[in-house]
């Protein structure tokens, strides 16, 4: 119905994504994921984070953490995404790796295409993390160098996912795992007092025969 009546009907992706007003609903929907963190922080640790970071394929998690943030000027903010099996042609769902400006159903962002506009394939280990769009206040954010974005490889997200599970005791979702997987990297980097947020936006039950069969350990 979308394709055949493109001027009364609407395409609602399940992210912060699509024509206006639709990202701004999703942010403003999400936004209390950053308000109820900011307010937890403030009460045990008493101060901010230094660094917040989520997984971003379409952003709604991610822009629901950040955008309570966004005026505290202390605190960075990285976005993950996709990298899949390398920043090559096909292989990976990171936008801002190797998209370019243009439009994908309602939305102006960067978009994985090639030179005539068609839109690239792409990978993730993880479902959710693919689409070739990424949500325009992301753009926005990321060109106003507010929100930093970086990727994250298969091997790296699972990883992250079997040493989350292992020593935590919880089960991430691969696309979580893409944020696990930065953590892992930054943590070291940063000071024994430095506060890193991580945005945990799904378990991955779904995800436990997947992983199993990529890690060559048959259905579980």
């Amino acid at each position: 119905d979308w394709v055949t009546n493109v001027r009364s009907t609407h395409y609602i992706l399940g992210s912060a994504l699509g024509s206006h007003p639709y990202p701004m609903m999703v942010r403003d929907f999400h936004k209390i994921i950053g308000q109820e963190a900011k307010a937890q922080m403030l009460e045990r640790e008493g101060r901010l984070p230094d660094e917040l970071c989520a997984c971003v394929g379409g952003g709604s998690n991610a822009i629901g953490l950040f955008y309570d943030f966004l005026k505290d000027s202390s605190v960075k903010m990285v976005g993950v995404e996709a990298g899949g099996r390398g920043i090559s042609q096909g292989d990976h769902a990171a936008r801002f790796q190797g998209g370019k400006l243009g439009v994908l159903q309602g939305t102006k962002t960067y978009v994985l295409q090639n030179e005539d506009g068609q839109i690239e394939l792409t990978h993730s280990v993880s479902a959710g993390l693919d689409y070739a769009a990424v949500g325009p206040e992301h753009a926005y954010y990321r060109d106003a160098g507010r929100i930093e974005y970086t990727y994250a490889t298969d091997d790296e997200v699972l990883d992250a996912f079997q040493k989350c599970s292992q020593t935590e005791g919880i089960i991430p979702a691969l696309e979580s795992s893409h944020a696990i997987a930065y953590a892992l990297k930054r943590a070291p980097q940063m000071g024994k007092d430095a506060i890193l947020l991580v945005n945990m936006s799904g378990r991955g039950d779904k995800d436990v025969q997947q992983v199993a069969k990529l890690l060559g350990e048959g259905d579980l």
